[in-house]
């Protein structure tokens, strides 16, 4: 087995349903870094925090070799397998997009279904065909890449409220037919629905950690299998300078007294 393969293969056996991987997303190599000396067996990229990083905004703004480069050099830092948020693959055909993701040193990705720059989603077959030729391109390739399908019903207001979790479901099931080993219902919060969406499609579900969600344990409980926290660990260190910032221009003390500086 290769090193990629077997970093493919260690990724997805984290994803333990009531047993969640946990995966506070990097931007960068001191941040991959950071997150692996905390203990956390994993990174995941945060594509709105790696733009913003590189002076782009969110939403595939960023140019396609500066994204892959910056996956590259946080695969680089790290012992752990990486899985990249690629948004929704940036107009590569599934066999480029598997080719640069393996070059870059990641063995997993996550793909999202409504398009970066207007919001509108895509059908549900065009979506399952993207899906399933990334799928069928890695394992030409020789890696099992893990893909985590992402289903954006919830962060679009798709539909009527009350057809949400249904639509989830529809989409998540045939993501995985296509190929995918997660899917991904970003912003579903309501634990009772997420229990629900758990047990219709029955497989690994990823979901975001942010206010108002239930904690770590609560989402175990529900039979979560992936936790990440997207761009939120990036906005908190940019607050937490821009807080610091504030205080040193008004000529403010901005460490402790009596401690170093971090």
């Amino acid at each position: 087995m290769t090193e990629p393969s077997r970093q493919a293969a260690a990724l997805r056996a984290l994803h333990r349903p009531g047993d969640p991987l946990i995966l506070p997303n990097a931007w960068d190599p001191a941040s991959a870094r950071a997150v692996v000396a905390a203990g956390f067996p994993a990174v995941a990229t945060s594509s709105a925090a790696v733009a913003e990083v590189l002076g782009h905004a969110d939403g595939e703004a960023t140019p396609v070799a500066e994204m892959f480069a910056a996956v590259a050099r946080i695969a680089a830092a790290v012992p752990v397998p990486v899985t990249a948020d690629l948004e929704r693959g940036y107009g590569l055909r599934p066999a480029e997009l598997v080719d640069r993701l393996l070059a870059a040193g990641a063995v997993g990705c996550n793909i999202e279904d409504s398009d970066p720059r207007t919001g509108e989603l895509y059908a549900v077959e065009e979506q399952a065909d993207l899906l399933a030729g990334i799928r069928a391109a890695s394992r030409a390739a020789g890696v099992d890449l893990v893909l985590n399908a992402r289903v954006d019903v919830h962060l679009r207001a798709y539909g009527p409220a009350e057809g949400r979790l249904a639509e989830a479901v529809r989409r998540g099931r045939r993501y995985l037919a296509a190929g995918a080993d997660s899917v991904y219902p970003i912003l579903l919060a309501d634990p009772a629905q997420i229990r629900d969406l758990v047990a219709e499609v029955d497989a690994p579900v990823n979901i975001l950690a942010r206010p108002g969600i239930p904690d770590p344990g609560e989402l175990a409980a529900l039979g979560v299998a992936r936790i990440s926290y997207g761009s939120g660990l990036y906005a908190a260190a940019r607050a937490r300078m821009v807080g610091m910032l504030a205080r040193i221009r008004a000529g403010d003390e901005v460490f402790p007294s009596g401690e170093d500086p971090p």
